[in-house]
């Protein structure tokens, strides 16, 4: 498996972790006396979605900026 297919499937298993951490928030905070803290439980996966997907959308454009890099116009 080569670094991108890595970056995909931590990206799957980190969208995994940040919806099963909403619902433990949610029930949580519907409780009675709810501790407010865990309301900051599902940033820490937010935060890594955000680096990993932004990551997957930079790769089709650097992909074809390299590849234009390396070809001059013949005019």
């Amino acid at each position: 498996m080569n670094g991108n297919n890595w970056v995909r499937q931590i990206h799957r298993w980190l969208a995994v972790a940040f919806t099963v951490t909403v619902v433990v928030t949610v029930v949580a905070l519907a409780q009675e006396d709810p501790i407010e803290w865990v309301s900051y439980v599902p940033l820490l996966p937010l935060a890594l979605l955000m680096f990993t997907g932004l990551y997957l959308f930079a790769l089709p454009y650097v992909a074809r900026w390299r590849r234009g890099r390396g070809v001059t116009p013949q005019g």
